[in-house]
């Protein structure tokens, strides 16, 4: 009757779960994107150029539209290529925010040559709707006659 003797005396199941495997696929992962992140380069909009264009005004506040139709509002330009992604319904409270009270304040629009016209005339609307009254268009110049 050995099977009675054993009947009591089997492997038990273990509750817990074993994170080993767990932190080492996370720490594999951590390294992948550690090695990764410094070769995706940052987006570059491709403006349309003009022969002869303004000055750009001192400290205008800049709504960017990608060509894949993402909206990023920049306060002050010399943040660089990233700014707050908004969406398009917000970009005229949120320009007016960041005037401050201050209604001569710039807005201007870069905006990629593959973006549709559609778009930029729905941001400009939405900056009119907004209150804004100063609204630009950034191009770049060929440095033609």
């Amino acid at each position: 009757m050995p099977a009675m003797s054993s009947r009591g005396r089997g492997r038990r199941t273990i509750n817990e779960i074993n994170m080993v495997p767990f932190i080492d696929v996370m720490l594999v992962l951590l390294i992948i994107f550690m090695v990764t992140a410094p070769l995706i380069t940052p987006s570059v909009i491709n403006l349309p150029s003009v022969d002869k264009a303004n000055k750009q005004p001192d400290k205008p506040i800049e709504i960017v539209i990608k060509s894949d139709d993402e909206v990023q509002f920049k306060k002050d330009s010399s943040q660089g290529t990233g700014g707050t992604s908004i969406p398009m319904a917000q970009i005229g409270k949120a320009a007016k925010d960041a005037q401050g009270g201050d209604d001569q304040r710039p807005v201007v629009i870069s905006a990629d040559k593959s973006v549709k016209y559609e778009t930029v005339v729905k941001a400009m609307n939405q900056l009119k709707r907004g209150g804004i009254d100063r609204v630009g268009l950034s191009v770049t110049t060929t440095g033609g006659k």
